[in-house]
């Protein structure tokens, strides 16, 4: 069967017979979830016979275990539902595989297997098991990709959200909230009910949001290069301080930081090589994230090539300490910042 979109299976949900298989997958982890909830109460209701329903951990459990709930008649019902969560087939031994290529094709019209992954991660264009396992999947049951939604997408559900609770919130401002929180839509949803609580009713101010929305780290770390390049002392230890209030882990703040040093130097070579700055969204994973290359275009001027250089290889040297070495983090990552701020003051001097 080809892989549904998600109003293909929103439609599927609410008007057809369902499948005896579903695969969940994808980068958005809220409606993964969500989705698998309204498959279970389309199987078998608000208020299911607990052998009716049997949940599983893909990480923690055998192949046997769910198979042998899944080939289980239903008790007083049509239909059960057995629902397995965050499934590794990368990790499954072969005898574990083979039991699970069996059971994909021989589900009873009595059971649908929901199998959904609210944590695992994927790529499916480098993994020739996952290629397999989606493929096996289709031919017994229907994949659903789950992709992040687009920021006007984004936007629209922000404002409809704030309508909901007695709010007012403008596109404007609703933009703000995606730039600052990313487009996770747990994350999202949950800066709404904060600032719907805060305000009560009516217009959600900026002001509001600059005292209730928590920036998510991505946009911290950016904003702190973008204070680095330009030699902002304070403004670049005051967001590092942010982050450690936050308790982010370290390597994870530095790789952010490393991509857009990354982005820069990127952006730089092609357009010295008489190209535009968005010609590396053509060779590297930038779809849906074409800004940080316009960003990356408008501060790299303010570093030389040779300085973009240098940067990269602090950045890669405090990498190897932060993994190595038994110096505090916290001093390794201050002491790059210093570093890096020593670069952009002597661009800035020139």
């Amino acid at each position: 069967m080809p892989e549904l979109t998600e109003a293909e299976l929103k439609k599927e949900i609410e008007r057809s017979p369902l499948n005896s298989l579903y695969f969940l997958y994808g980068e958005e982890k809220y409606l993964i979830s969500f989705y698998a909830e309204k498959l279970r109460k389309k199987v078998v209701g608000d208020h299911p016979l607990d052998f009716n329903l049997q949940r599983f951990s893909g990480d923690n459990c055998s192949v046997d275990q769910f198979a042998a709930a899944v080939e289980a008649l239903p008790v007083m019902a049509q239909r059960k539902c057995v629902a397995v969560s965050d499934l590794n087939v990368e990790t499954m031994p072969p005898r574990e595989l083979s039991k699970l290529y069996e059971l994909l094709e021989s589900i009873p019209e009595s059971t649908v297997l929901v199998i959904f992954q609210p944590s695992l991660t994927f790529d499916a264009k480098k993994s020739a098991a996952w290629k397999k396992f989606l493929a096996a999947v289709k031919k017994s049951g229907s994949c659903v990709l789950m992709k992040q939604r687009e920021n006007a997408e984004l936007e629209r559900m922000l404002c409809a959200c704030a309508e909901k609770r007695s709010c007012s919130l403008s596109r404007q401002n609703a933009a703000r909230i995606v730039s600052l929180c990313g487009r996770d839509l747990q994350t999202l949803l949950r800066e709404m009910e904060k600032l719907c609580a805060y305000t009560g009713e009516g217009e959600i101010s900026r002001e509001a949001i600059g005292a209730v929305v928590v920036p998510n780290m991505e946009t911290t770390v950016f904003l702190l290069s973008k204070a680095l390049v330009s030699a902002e002392y304070e403004r670049a230890y005051g967001l590092l301080d942010q982050l450690f209030r936050q308790r982010e882990e370290p390597v994870a703040v530095l790789a952010v930081l490393a991509s857009a040093y990354v982005d820069m130097y990127r952006v730089r070579a092609a357009v010295q090589s008489g190209m535009s700055a968005m010609e590396p969204a053509k060779h590297f994973s930038y779809r849906g994230r074409e800004f940080r290359l316009k960003n990356a275009e408008r501060d790299g001027k303010r570093l030389s090539t040779q300085m973009l250089r240098q940067s990269l290889d602090l950045l890669l040297e405090t990498d190897l300490c932060l993994k190595g070495s038994r110096t505090d983090d916290r001093i390794l990552l201050e002491e790059l910042i210093a570093k890096l701020l020593m670069i952009a003051e002597k661009e800035r001097m020139n």
